[in-house]
């Protein structure tokens, strides 16, 4: 058996591609790296040291953030909101993305449909202004009126995403259940929206992200009022308020990011485990 040597072009293609996945390993985890041990030291260790592991397991930072003017309540906020957001997300876009696709061929759900999507082609920059005008005028200028902006937005990519994944579905399964007495409604919840797991899914994280992190539709809907902020708002205030001790916006940071990561990383998981089973059923 004739040993495979390596040739030049292939070693110098393995050296680069190597470098490269390094350098994205030092982009992506050194600032993580730098929030996590500046959490855990104080202003006077930090500034002696800004890239050194903590000399002790220090929860100061952790007990003076909680003890924050009412930094349980922005959690509060944004955790009511992205799921609240979410829960109002997975009950309309399955729904209207099923209505549209069993129904395509009627002008009405046509029309529906393409109006929908003209909302993927509009800046969210550009309409951003009107929508917190409109918001004013109807008095929505809090935490309902954003669940009902973000529940809105997500409609345009999500009944895109979904109208396309429900057509690939096999439409046998939905006549075997009308044929043992299913009506539409239950042959939707029954065979159709459990189907539609993967993308489910899918939407979940990316949405949740979203709704979590965002900054810009907050900052303008809900900045009327502190008690209203969700903690993008109140990070962005406390690092003015506290422009010198960073170390406290570092622990904010963490705490801010360890509920999404968890989510997102069970969601990976449902997702990879609906796309196997999708894949062992076709």
């Amino acid at each position: 058996m004739k040993n495979k040597l390596i040739k030049p072009e292939g070693f110098l293609w393995f050296v680069a591609r190597n470098i490269v996945l390094l350098a994205g390993l030092v982009l992506i985890c050194g600032p993580l790296y730098l929030v996590l041990v500046n959490s855990f030291k104080s202003l006077e260790e930090s500034g002696r040291n800004f890239f050194s592991l903590p000399s002790r397991f220090n929860l100061d930072n952790f007990k003076q953030l909680f003890a924050t003017q009412n930094y349980l309540g922005y959690v509060k906020n944004s955790t009511l909101i992205t799921v609240l957001s979410i829960l109002i997300e997975i009950t309309l876009v399955p729904s209207v993305s099923f209505a549209i696709v069993r129904n395509f061929t009627k002008p009405y759900y046509k029309f529906v449909y393409f109006f929908l999507l003209m909302g993927l082609f509009i800046p969210s920059q550009v309409v951003i202004l009107p929508v917190t005008k409109f918001m004013t005028g109807i008095k929505l200028l809090n935490q309902f009126g954003l669940i009902v902006l973000y529940a809105t937005f997500s409609l345009t990519r999500g009944v895109f995403l979904f109208v396309n994944y429900i057509r690939t579905l096999p439409y046998e399964l939905e006549e075997a259940a009308r044929v043992d007495g299913c009506n539409v409604f239950k042959t939707y919840i029954n065979i159709v929206l459990p189907m539609t797991g993967p993308m489910l899914a899918t939407l979940i994280v990316m949405d949740a992200l979203w709704y979590w992190n965002d900054f810009l539709l907050p900052l303008m809907i809900l900045n009327r009022s502190r008690g209203f902020w969700t903690l993008p708002l109140f990070q962005y205030n406390f690092k003015t308020e506290y422009s010198f001790n960073y170390t406290m916006s570092f622990t904010a940071y963490l705490i801010s990011m360890l509920p999404i990561l968890v989510v997102y990383i069970f969601a990976q998981k449902n997702i990879i485990k609906g796309l196997t089973a999708g894949a062992l059923k076709g």
